[in-house]
């Protein structure tokens, strides 16, 4: 890691927080042990998760994709392990990429590690107040097979859903059911979920509005889980008989956070599509020799 201060900044979506490390050339090496002490909410900056803003040329994962996107978002979770996906971080790595100058308002394509993910911000709103974000999540993928999630030695079936990565979604009557989201719920069979899960707690609020709480693997229980959401949303269509591949129409869900609220919308040729806020907070700078320092 270089000697020189790194910037940084600070942004949300629906109070999914996140660590923002512009890192254009793709110069900068981040070991887990590093994320984990950024994210750490008591000795470093805190947050759910790191996005590292690379150019996709930059990045011997997304080089294949530069072609079709100028961006790519590096994402780790808060104890450092990578991830293929995070709903919630791509559209904050959409306002940052706003934020700084380097995209216009309207359609912007990023590089995942699940891929390509297209996404739209809409212009600011009035008095400045910055417009939401849409991304396309791509299709979801309902592996075959029982799946069931245990809490406090309960156990209750649950739909697997995988949006570019792997979720457990089961329904509750009250969202106290999750208990202590600070340790991972049980999920069977292991062969299932063979990286781990998210796992999402679900409670119905309404026709077509639901409410969540949720693990997500490698973060323990966060504010909101963009992809999360996603699968509740679909797996909730499926549980209503409203699956737009049936039906022949679009299927729209409200999904209820503890940081917020999303729109989740699904096409009959099965693509999702997510809406809500990004938020850019603060921004600043940290001194290498202190995060060598405090892993030292």
């Amino acid at each position: 890691m270089s000697t020189a201060q790194i910037a940084f900044l600070k942004g949300h979506g629906t109070e999914n927080d996140f660590v923002i490390i512009p890192d254009h050339d793709g110069r900068i090496e981040l070991s887990p042990a590093a994320v984990a002490r950024l994210c750490d909410r008591r000795a470093g900056i805190g947050a759910d998760g790191v996005l590292r803003v690379v150019r996709s040329a930059a990045h011997p994962e997304a080089r294949a994709m530069a072609g079709e996107a100028e961006w790519f978002m590096d994402y780790r979770n808060s104890d450092g392990s990578i991830a293929e996906m995070c709903g919630n971080g791509v559209r904050v790595f959409a306002r940052y990429l706003h934020h700084a100058g380097l995209v216009e308002a309207g359609d912007l394509t990023v590089a995942t590690r699940a891929g390509l993910r297209h996404a739209h911000i809409a212009k600011d709103g009035p008095e400045g107040a910055a417009g939401d974000v849409t991304v396309g999540m791509g299709r979801a993928v309902l592996p075959e097979g029982e799946v069931t999630v245990t809490v406090d030695g309960r156990s209750r079936p649950a739909r697997n859903v995988n949006m570019g990565n792997p979720h457990a979604v089961t329904f509750v009557d009250d969202l106290d059911d999750a208990g202590n989201l600070f340790t991972a719920p049980g999920v069977a069979p292991a062969g299932a979920y063979p990286d781990g899960a998210n796992v999402e707690f679900v409670v119905d609020r309404g026709p077509q509005h639901v409410a969540m709480r949720v693990h997500e693997r490698g973060s323990g229980e966060t504010r909101s889980c963009g992809t999360g959401a996603c699968a509740v949303m679909v797996a909730t269509a499926r549980r209503d008989g409203l699956d737009p591949a049936v039906t022949g129409l679009p299927a729209t869900y409200t999904v209820d956070v503890p940081g917020g609220r999303l729109v989740i919308s699904e096409a009959p040729d099965g693509t999702v599509e997510m809406t809500g806020p990004a938020v850019i907070v603060a921004g600043g700078t940290f001194e290498p020799s202190w995060l060598a320092a405090a892993l030292a």
